[in-house]
């Protein structure tokens, strides 16, 4: 840990800067809006679509690039796109099966498209009211090779999330956990932590000016690469010993509690 000024906090989404009945508290915008106000600028990441990003962008006056599908694609707050790292698309096919065959309920995500073979399948109906739109249901994924951002295989049994994880083993693909249920495939360069690098250069800051705040497994890669990382309250134990502070929970203002106390002793001003 340094004590270099913070210059930007970057956000989880879910688990983090929501509530569990996925809630954006005033209490976590009066906070981003203290960030602006000492000259801490404030983005977000997150395994979710673009698209998915869209109910924040007025309440927290989003003004910087934004990483979704964890940084396989980064964005302007209008949705346009800054930068795009694809799966392979000689990988798309074989990542599916292997997800496939360890009873895996697929998603894939090409560009801002959500498709699924299964509008009824597990968890397709919770996900579509946390990002506010739904999938487009095709029959194969057999034609759909080029610009995919993400792959996602979901249940509720976790030993076929563990048998999905070594199933990947073999890829050069980052697959982590951002749900319990859901694993995420994507370019083995999306990840949370080049998200960090990629604000670092776009915004001039250093990464040890970068405070980042998270949860789950796949913001552990953020919370290496920034100069000051917080798990979460909610956060599993695994999780918390990554990250040099712990805050509150989600449903316990944790951001705000981490901004106030961890985060405006450090700012510019």
């Amino acid at each position: 840990m340094t004590d270099a000024p913070i210059r930007l906090l970057l956000s989880d989404v879910d688990g983090t800067m929501i509530t569990t009945d996925k809630v954006l508290a005033p209490e976590t915008v009066r906070a981003v809006e203290q960030l602006y106000e000492h000259d801490v600028m404030f983005s977000i990441t997150s395994a979710r679509p673009p698209r998915g990003f869209s109910m924040f962008l007025d309440p927290l006056k989003l003004s910087a690039p934004l990483g979704a599908f964890n940084g396989g694609l980064m964005v302007h707050p209008d949705m346009s796109t800054i930068s795009e790292l694809p799966v392979d698309s000689s990988l798309v096919a074989p990542i599916i099966e292997a997800l496939a065959s360890s009873n895996l309920s697929i998603w894939v995500y090409q560009n801002t498209d959500w498709f699924v073979l299964d509008l009824d399948g597990p968890h397709v109906a919770h996900e579509s009211d946390v990002v506010q739109f739904k999938p487009t249901l095709i029959t194969s994924f057999d034609d759909i090779h080029d610009d995919v951002v993400k792959i996602v295989g979901v249940s509720d049994d976790g030993a076929a999330i563990a048998h999905g994880v070594e199933a990947l083993s073999g890829f050069n693909v980052s697959a982590t956990l951002s749900q319990t249920y859901y694993l995420d495939v994507t370019n083995p360069g999306a990840n949370k932590g080049s998200v960090v690098d990629f604000l670092a250069q776009y915004l001039s800051i250093d990464v040890a000016s970068i405070a980042t705040i998270g949860d789950a497994g796949n913001d552990v890669a953020m919370f290496q690469r920034s100069g000051l990382s917080i798990a979460m309250g909610n956060a599993p134990d695994e999780i918390k010993s990554e990250a040099l502070q712990v805050t509150k929970s989600h449903d316990d203002n944790g951001l705000a509690y981490a901004v106030e106390n961890l985060i405006l002793p450090r700012a510019p001003r």
